[in-house]
């Protein structure tokens, strides 16, 4: 079998590293890629080819996993040479999904959860053809929703609700906490209810949401653009707060 990525970021990277098998060839191009995302393939076991469109048509199941700005147009272009499955994790909203299967056939909308490089994250897909990715069980935990694309679209935007806006209000409580030169204090009493790990797991989450805010704006764009507006007061505040 061979497995094609369509991007290569951290997400690309754990999958590489989870999934060991000597019956599985991993592919993708540097075609149009970035010096730093280049160095990074160059140091995984991974058969570099000239463009995507060849790591399109040589692939059993493509990996789209770029960003949530990208993953149409990456649909549009290269989705009509995949001969086998299609599956798409990026945060994307439902209606995105929607669009992509117009353009691309054995579409399946996928998440994971869980940190992008732990070793025991969790794949969520959805789509009538999602029963022929669960063979990857075998190698990462593997959860069907359903057989109706935007399923798990629609669980990513809600757990980005959560978690963006967490991130957001913990930044500006922490930049609040360091004005008044209390930090160590916030933190400390902080922990007395939120566990004694709070300090490492927050610092670890500025410290990501920071390294990542265009992303995690674009992200915030499509929650925005898909649910009421109206009832999104503290999603639109953190998008706010990671625009600035």
């Amino acid at each position: 079998m061979i497995i094609g990525f369509i991007g290569f970021g951290k997400v690309s990277e754990n999958i590489l590293n989870l999934i060991k098998s000597e019956d599985i060839t991993f592919i993708t191009s540097i075609e149009n890629r970035s010096e730093k995302t280049v160095e990074n393939i160059k140091k995984c076991e991974i058969e570099v080819l000239d463009t995507f469109k060849s790591v399109a048509l040589k692939s059993d199941v493509i990996i789209s996993a770029n960003s949530p700005k990208n993953a149409l147009a990456v649909a549009k272009e290269y989705g009509k040479y995949v001969k086998g499955i299609y599956l798409d994790l990026n945060n994307i909203s439902p209606d995105t999904t929607f669009e992509i299967s117009k353009h691309v056939d054995n579409f399946v909308d996928g998440a994971i959860i869980g940190k992008i490089d732990s070793e025991n994250p969790i794949l969520y897909i959805s789509g009538e053809m999602a029963d022929n990715l669960l063979f990857l069980n075998e190698f990462i935990e593997t959860k069907k929703i359903s057989d109706n694309i935007g399923d798990v679209a629609i669980l990513k935007l809600l757990r980005s609700c959560y978690t963006k806006t967490l991130s957001a209000i913990l930044i500006e409580s922490t930049e609040i906490a360091k004005s008044h030169y209390l930090e160590d204090e916030f933190f400390e009493i902080m922990s007395l209810t939120e566990g004694e790990d709070f300090r490492q797991k927050s610092l670890s989450r500025i410290k990501n949401t920071l390294n990542s805010s265009q992303r995690k704006s674009e992200e915030l764009e499509e929650i925005i653009d898909y649910f009421n507006e109206n009832e999104l007061t503290m999603v639109k505040a953190a998008l706010e707060k990671l625009s600035r």
